[in-house]
């Protein structure tokens, strides 16, 4: 059965253990539910499953992206002819569009992980192998609320990077590099030169950190130090903003490296800024003014699925586990 593999004796015990603590809970079908796709996402994994058809099969209306589409429009479309439910089976960039009309409307969001890297359903519990078993999530879910966060008004639900990060986002070979990856090598490889120019960021200490290598803000902070689950967040509940500032080599200005949560954070910038939000290219105008908004979102998963991260797991039981998806 889709989604079972991590569910074995003790290891079912333990997942439902540590859904309840999250506060998933079961819920009733939507009359009008809605999934947004994309075609072309993941290298067209939708349209190798046949995932339009089988969701039209279950009742829910499928939407497919065209290149010349505005998925803001179609989704306020969407809303505006009675739908309850919004999903997305997209990249990330395309889930934080369709999350945030849920967010508008308090409406339930499902997250279909039709996408590269699906960050995202890691985080929130969806198994990222099982693309058509995440549609339970419509006719059997569970739901709980969780954050979101926002730079300028634009939601995101994984990260907004500045600097090297959001540099590599614009070339063709981006998307095959881990976020982490780069975070963990940029000492290396990252010149003197190498910054978010004309940026700067007080931390939590109260030192300044002028022209950064790299500035990461997440919705709620990754377990950095967690090698086993690196890359993950272990709550998406948590009320706070993860950053991260790394500093340039060689700067003789330079500060220790820095991570710290914080509920808001405000960026200085001299002009319009190159950023990634949720791994899409956009440009941001200065000031820039990061905030959580604590349980905005309305979250439903498939109950066959975890529901947990890797990082969370390793929260819980305080070791290693064999039911957390690698990443």
């Amino acid at each position: 059965m889709p989604g079972q593999s991590y569910a074995h004796n003790d290891g079912m015990n333990s997942i439902e253990h540590l859904r309840r603590q999250l506060g998933w809970e079961p819920v009733e079908p939507p009359g009008h539910p809605v999934l947004f796709i994309n075609p072309r996402s993941g290298g067209g994994k939708s349209t190798e499953v046949s995932l339009p058809e089988r969701a039209a099969e279950l009742g829910i209306e499928p939407i497919l992206l065209e290149p010349e589409h505005d998925l803001a429009e179609l989704v306020a479309g969407a809303v505006g002819g009675g739908a309850d439910l919004l999903g997305m089976a997209g990249g990330d960039g395309s889930l934080a569009v369709v999350a945030a009309a849920a967010c508008a409307h308090d409406l339930p969001f499902v997250c279909v992980p039709a996408g590269t890297r699906n960050h995202f359903a890691l985080d929130v519990g969806v198994l990222r192998h099982d693309l058509l078993g995440a549609l339970a999530a419509f006719t059997h879910g569970l739901e709980r609320r969780i954050d979101v966060a926002e730079v300028n008004d634009r939601v995101f639900l994984n990260n907004v990077s500045l600097g090297i990060y959001a540099d590599a986002v614009r070339r063709p070979d981006y998307r095959g590099a881990k976020l982490l990856t780069l975070l963990e090598t940029a000492r290396e490889v990252l010149g003197p030169e190498a910054s978010a120019p004309g940026v700067e960021v007080t931390d939590d200490k109260g030192h300044d950190h002028r022209d950064p290598a790299v500035v990461l803000v997440s919705n709620n902070p990754y377990a950095l130090d967690r090698p086993l689950a690196r890359g993950t967040r272990p709550r998406l509940d948590g009320g706070q903003l993860g950053i991260v500032v790394l500093e340039r080599p060689g700067s003789r200005r330079v500060r220790p490296d820095r991570a710290w949560a914080a509920a808001s954070l405000d960026v200085v910038a001299a002009a319009t800024v190159d950023a990634a939000r949720d791994g899409e290219a956009i440009r941001l105008a200065p000031p820039l003014r990061f905030a959580i908004r604590p349980r905005a979102l309305r979250v439903r998963i498939s109950s066959d699925h975890p529901g947990v991260s890797p990082s969370g797991l390793l929260s819980a039981r305080g070791r290693p586990s064999r039911d957390a998806e690698p990443s």
